[in-house]
């Protein structure tokens, strides 16, 4: 009885074995059929110039229904694919297959080596010359590839994603220069260390460039950026509560380290989401982000720093002034650029020159969709079926066997990222880009030389303006005689030279820019005094009292006390913004200089793939250096801060086509390495520019000049000599 639904069993299963084989038979037969259909009809698309290559290396595209077919490799008897190969089609299929991803049509291991046996049998040199020619040709087909995503809402999601991040960049540099003379006051930094905390952000943001530039060839854009803006931001807002000058060094300095890597990571990630008719203008509206991050610290200096009694403190050994609530502001571009990038995706072009097709499949795809349901055009269909991969020449690198130590793990991966940073970086100085680079790197040196040297040398030279116009209206009394008087308002700018004070009392006021000379206190009563600026030469107090006032050795110079007393005295040093004008006069005159750079921009922006980038680079060069001749007529501060507008104005094109060139000239295996050498150098410039520029303040005016107009011409000369990149592919 039981043999009736076996054999029923057995025959159901038969017949499903059966139905099953013929569908797979169909099913082979269907895709030869695709495959044929597909190959005519590409041959009919715009990809002509391809038709005379290996159709193995080149893009195809599949039919209008949106459907793809296995890889045009395959030949009309039925050979696998190159992904399923060597193994059962019932069993095995292609690993990105259940999310829809096309097969790449390289034969290329999917984990980008080169596999063992072919390189045993072809020389590194064929290997490198094979890997040029597929780079060429990806740069052709990736282009079409761009225009078929179109330009729409995801560019301009990652568009103001990134600019959040060259805001950073923009209020790292203007920071240093609001906070500097604020946290000098307040940690008592003397004259020798004060120049320090300029150059240290700057020696910072140097290596930071060079590390995370080359990083991001090797790991990525989107992780490399993520990881050197969350240094600078953890730092950045570490800084504004620590209270010793070293430490706040140390923290300034590793935040420039991670802010360093902003500016090569985030143009080189935009430039690979453009098509080449959009680069040139959109890259320029990106560098409108620096120059609002300028603005934006400028404004918040301007708001928050004077506003003295935006500050409080815990006793004696800590204190949170004004300027420390600006640090913390300033470090809120940063904090939202990392909340944003984490929504973003990684570039599909380092996708692709990484030997990750399915990756950048996915993430042009996801461009593609998302522009196409922005347009209303949700039906259209990413018809991209294959897409060249590059050969990886990449050495296999000898890890520590599962059972090591973690931390020699560790080391290991270090090391080998470290020399592969090396290696590019080298690679960077060889044929075809080695000229290049050499420009480029005197073009930037030149360009940051004259721009942060005169950006240093404009404040100082308004300040000594202003310090000889206050100086010119210093009130001087000599031999007066004071007796049984009450000072309970503020003395300013003042000098007393042999006075007498007797039995006199100074109650709750300040003095303000008064050097007492000379004099003598007799039986005076101090109490709830500050002294800024402010000292006691060759002085005699006999029978005074001093209580809870700043007056200590440091302002008793060569001075005599005799019988006198000090009780509760203020220690550290005193911050006084209150009504301070040049304290405002110095931010509204970096906010308008910072503002100035707007129409230039917007030119630049306009014009950059009219006129070319070269021409904008040197001419924007040129005017910039013969605009330093008219400084010689800066003899006001009116006079100098319209120089400073119209010097901002010129030299802001050339800053902009810069990173434009520099982005186009490098391939994408070195593209991070070369712009972030390039930013390097930049940086560096700007360290000799301040120290030389700034010992130059107050001296002559022929110096700086000359030198700040020879840099910047001869630097536009070299940029003319570069190679235009207005037609490119991004190789």
């Amino acid at each position: 009885m039981d043999e009736a639904p076996n054999n029923r069993t057995s025959l159901v299963k038969g017949a499903k074995d059966i139905a099953k084989e013929a569908k797979r038979h169909a099913s082979k037969n269907f895709n030869k059929a695709v495959d044929r259909a597909s190959d005519e009809y590409s041959a009919q698309r715009s990809y002509n110039r391809f038709h005379n290559e290996d159709e193995d290396n080149y893009n195809a595209y599949n039919q209008p229904d949106g459907q793809y077919g296995d890889n045009a490799a395959n030949d009309e008897d039925g050979a696998s694919s190159d992904a399923t190969e060597g193994h059962d089609d019932e069993d095995e299929i292609y690993e990105g297959e259940y999310q829809g991803v096309p097969a790449s049509n390289n034969e290329n291991p999917r984990d980008g080596q080169v596999a063992l046996g072919l390189k045993s049998l072809k020389s590194q040199k064929e290997l490198e010359n094979e890997r040029q020619a597929d780079e060429e040709e990806l740069a052709q087909q990736y282009e079409l590839i761009m225009q078929e995503c179109g330009h729409g809402r995801f560019q301009w999601q990652l568009f103001f994603v990134l600019g959040l991040a060259l805001m950073s960049d923009g209020v790292e540099v203007f920071v240093v220069g609001f906070v500097l003379p604020s946290a000098e006051t307040d940690m008592c930094i003397p004259n020798s260390g004060a120049g320090w905390l300029g150059s240290i952000v700057y020696l910072g943001m140097m290596f930071g460039a060079f590390f995370w530039g080359g990083l991001s060839d090797k790991v990525g854009r989107k992780q490399c950026l993520l990881i050197s803006m969350s240094v600078n931001g953890f730092f950045a807002f570490l800084s504004s509560f620590v209270q010793g000058y070293s430490m706040f060094l140390l923290c300034r300095m590793v935040s420039g380290f991670g802010i360093g890597g902003a500016v090569p990571i985030v143009f080189s990630y935009f430039a690979e989401v453009l098509a080449r008719e959009k680069r040139g203008e959109h890259l320029s509206w990106l560098c409108m982000f620096w120059m609002i991050g300028g603005i934006y610290a400028s404004a918040m200096a301007w708001a928050i720093i004077p506003h003295y009694g935006w500050s409080f403190s815990m006793g004696s050994a800590y204190q949170f002034h004004s300027w420390r609530v600006f640090v913390v502001v300033c470090a809120l571009p940063c904090v939202s650029a990392v909340v944003a990038l984490t929504f973003m995706p990684e570039s599909p072009r380092f996708f692709l020159e990484t030997g990750k097709h399915d990756e950048a499949w996915m993430v042009l795809k996801h461009i593609h969709d998302t522009n196409m349901r922005a347009r209303g055009e949700p039906e259209r269909v990413f018809t991209v079926n294959r897409i060249k991969i590059p050969k990886q020449l990449d050495e296999l690198v000898e890890m520590q066997n599962e059972s090591a130590n973690p931390v020699l793990k560790v080391l290991c991966k270090i090391k080998a990222e470290l020399r592969g940073i090396w290696l590019t970086f080298m690679r960077c100085f060889s044929y075809p880009v080695k000229e290049n680079t050499m420009k480029l790197a005197a073009v930037w040196f030149t360009l940051s030389f004259g721009f942060y040297g005169l950006s240093v040398w404009f404040p100082d030279v308004i300040k000594h303006l202003q310090a000889d116009e206050y100086a010119s209206r210093v009130k001087i009394h000599h031999n007066e005689r004071i007796e049984d008087f009450t000072f309970n308002f503020t003395l300013e700018n003042q000098i007393h030279r042999n006075g007498v004070f007797m039995n006199d009392r100074f109650l709750n006021m300040k003095f303000k820019a008064v050097t007492f000379i000379d004099s003598s206190f007799i039986n005076c009563y101090f109490e709830d005094v500050s002294s800024v600026g402010s000292s006691f030469k060759n002085c005699t107090f006999v029978d005074s009292f001093f209580y809870n006032t700043d007056i200590d050795d440091a302002k008793l110079t060569n001075s005599r006390v005799i019988n006198s007393s000090f009780h509760h005295n203020k220690t550290g040093c005193q911050m006084t913004f209150d009504d301070d004008y040049s304290a405002y006069w110095v931010y509204f005159v970096n906010f308008l200089g910072t503002l100035a750079v707007l129409p230039g921009n917007i030119v630049s922006a306009l014009l950059m793939d009219k006129i070319g980038r070269l021409s904008m680079l040197g001419g924007s060069m040129v005017l910039s250096g013969i605009s330093c001749f008219f400084l010689w007529f800066g003899t006001s501060e009116s006079m100098m801060i319209f120089m400073l507008c119209l010097y901002n104005g010129l030299s802001i094109s050339a800053w902009n086509s810069l990173d434009v060139v520099t982005t186009e000239l490098y391939p994408t295996d070195r593209r991070g390495t070369g712009f972030g050498f390039c930013n390097a150098i930049c940086k560096l410039a700007a360290v000799l520019g301040n120290l030389i520029f700034g010992s130059l303040v107050g001296i002559t005016k022929a110096i700086p000049i000359l030198l700040a107009s020879a840099v910047l011409v001869g630097g536009g000369l070299v940029g003319l000599r570069l190679p235009d990149t207005r037609s490119n592919v991004l190789m």
